[in-house]
């Protein structure tokens, strides 16, 4: 077993010169695309890459499933994987294949015991920055093509000193290496195949060249054709550039099987075999375990991760009065206690002194950022408002709701006057709820679809938390406004309110204000809620609660809670659109009778309107950092 899992010395003469002859060798899985080399000129000139050597060590991780419960995911784990070589993770579902791979990757937000080592050195966090990590969900933007994506991905992870230009042409290399030619301008969520979209999740996290590549379940969902053409690419891949790869992978046909270069089994966080596949059976079958007929070994070695020997020796001697599940657990056993046996005092032994490939990683082969705040803030905005105006912004159900409700609006109002001013400042109160709740329901949602990819992205150090969240309030700006002061030209006009340009303009300008302070709300509540149903459910709660202390609908708050008015953007928006349509002092017919407005909203003193701006200035960056400072709590392990 020494030979089949090392780096030997002839392995490595090997690897250099499948390296050196890198720029021939092509990929052709899609009939009819541009083979094109795998490791081209701009890659191999620009970017750094240092092939590395993984080995990890007795890791066991265990995870809290409440105040005083926990349960051991991982129970001593070892192995190894080269330069150039594909590590296999088998296992049933529930194994710990995934979690294993979390670990490997640094994707865990408990501790974890035992040794991970990248070229001999700890692992750290900032080597994160060389590990390309593919979950087995494809977070991609739906709303953006092929190209877009791997384009955007490029001008915020390449290193900044490439040009723009540089940075395409990477894009389009990367597009091309994959066989994604055909589909580069077809937008993600129209029209993509499976494997189209698993390869662009492959293509996301190549631009950046990384020594490691993880991949967790790369042909969940695919048929076995596809699935066979991503093995495809990840294995002249990891020939070709010397590339280090570990996959997740639940049942693979026979021949994916033997397109790995090393295989590690695990049963119930447990290790059952680590080797080469074609070793597999052999070592098997000198325990005692061995099919019966020809076999899939993939198949044959699953089924004993589950305890599952039907075809084996062992299931002769079982006991007829035994129960099934207390004989599987036996043999689960059995195995876990031959590997502890056979296989692991060797591979412990080997992986202790075998250090003829660690190469040394200096402080130079890391950087923080690869951009700088301004171009990543310059990216995430363009990228942003595109996503926007593909999106939802301006859909016909939004511009529907909008136009209805305005028009609607302008019809139960239509020229009243300021002898009805009691309908006057319903028509206001109106105004102020309609463009509170609705920004605040919009962020929620699109806080909700936007969480996973700013995990992933997050976790790859693409940007900065700053540079995201101003980009997405200064991006959201143009789309977000255009309908409510739309909503506000209808609805102004045919209401009958004052006829003065300036306190039209006025009108819109905090109507937008309105838009902006709900907005800030809507993302710190879908930030701190991550459920959307949840998110939705208590923002109808604070809405309503905002609704009763805006100040129109009671005058007189009991003091005990009057307080609370002050926390409600109704409450200030009010005040606002009151005070710039009517002079607070005035006389105005009300009921027949004349009538002051102080007596008609004597909760609602539109005076002292700068503290109203103020206080909702507050508002707005309150809530922006409010969404920060979660954001950076929540798997704070994944997020830089």
């Amino acid at each position: 077993m020494a030979g089949a899992v090392g780096c030997m010395e002839e392995d490595v003469n090997q690897h250099q010169l499948q390296g050196k002859e890198s720029k021939s060798l092509v990929i052709d899985i899609d009939h009819g695309d541009l083979a094109t080399p795998f490791a081209s000129s701009l890659q191999l000139q620009t970017l750094k890459f240092t092939p590395v050597t993984l080995k990890f060590q007795d890791i066991v991780y265990t995870v809290k499933l409440g105040k005083a419960r926990e349960k051991n995911i991982l129970n001593g784990i070892t192995g190894m994987v080269c330069p150039g070589e594909i590590l296999a993770m088998l296992g049933h579902s529930g194994s710990g294949k995934t979690s294993l791979l979390n670990v490997l990757g640094g994707r865990v937000d408990a501790k974890f015991e035992g040794v991970v080592r990248i070229n001999g050195k700890p692992f750290i966090k900032s080597m994160k920055r060389m590990i390309g990590f593919v979950s087995q969900d494809d977070v991609l933007y739906p709303s953006l093509t092929v190209r877009e994506t791997l384009l955007y991905a490029a001008l915020l992870r390449l290193p900044k000193t490439l040009s723009k230009h540089e940075k395409q042409q990477q894009a389009d290399s990367i597009i091309q290496q994959l066989g994604l030619s055909k589909c580069q301008n077809t937008v993600i969520g129209e029209g993509m195949s499976g494997g189209e979209r698993k390869r662009v999740s492959i293509g996301h996290e190549m631009l950046l060249n990384p020594s490691l590549l993880l991949l967790d379940e790369p042909t969940s969902g695919l048929d076995s054709t596809t699935a066979h053409k991503t093995i495809c690419i990840l294995h002249k891949l990891a020939m070709a550039t010397r590339r280090t790869i570990v996959i997740t992978i639940h049942q693979p046909s026979s021949r994916l099987y033997h397109m790995f270069h090393k295989v590690i089994l695990l049963s119930q966080g447990r290790s059952i075999y680590f080797g080469q596949p074609t070793q597999a059976l052999d070592y098997f079958s000198s325990i005692g375990y061995s099919p019966a007929f020809a076999v899939n070994p993939a198949d044959f070695l699953l089924d004993l991760t589950n305890g599952i020997v039907s075809c084996a020796k062992e299931w002769e001697r079982g006991s007829s009065n035994q129960v099934e599940g207390e004989f599987q657990a036996s043999i689960k056993q059995s195995l876990i206690e031959a590997y502890h046996t056979y296989l692991s005092p060797k591979l412990k032994t080997e992986i202790n002194i075998d250090q003829t490939v660690d190469a040394p990683i200096t402080a130079n082969d890391y950087i923080e950022w690869t951009s700088s705040w301004f171009q990543q803030f310059r990216v995430l905005v363009e990228r942003n408002m595109k996503l926007r105006r593909r999106r939802n912004s301006f859909d016909g159900q939004k511009i529907f709701q909008v136009l209805s409700a305005s028009i609607l609006a302008g019809l139960m109002w239509w020229h009243s006057s300021i002898k009805h001013i009691e309908d006057q400042v319903g028509l206001l109160f109106f105004i102020s709820i309609f463009w509170g709740y609705l920004p605040t329901m919009n962020a929620i949602f699109t806080s909700s679809q936007e969480r996973l990819m700013l995990v992933r992205e997050r976790s790859s150090g693409m940007y900065r938390l700053s540079s995201y969240l101003v980009a997405r309030t200064i991006g959201d700006l143009p789309m977000e406004l255009i309908l409510p002061t739309l909503f506000v030209i209808i609805t102004y006009w045919m209401g009958g309110l004052k006829h003065e340009g300036v306190t039209f303009i006025l009108t819109v300008l905090i109507t937008l204000y309105n838009v902006v302070v709900s907005q800030s709300m809507g993302v710190a509540l879908g930030t701190a809620i991550t459920d959307v149903k949840q998110a939705s459910a208590f923002a109808s709660v604070v809405a309503m609660v905002f609704l009763l202390l805006g100040g129109y609908y009671i005058q007189t708050v009991p003091p005990f809670i009057a307080w609370m008015r002050y926390m409600s953007i109704h409450y200030h928006i009010y005040k606002l659109l009151l005070g710039v349509q009517y002079t607070y002092d005035d006389l105005y017919h009300c009921n027949n009778i004349n009538c002051r407005l102080s007596d008609l909203q004597a909760n609602t003193k539109a005076t002292n309107l700068l503290f109203d701006v103020i206080a909702l200035g507050i508002m707005l960056v309150a809530y922006r950092v409010i969404a920060y400072l979660i954001l950076r709590r929540q798997n704070r392990s994944q997020l830089y």
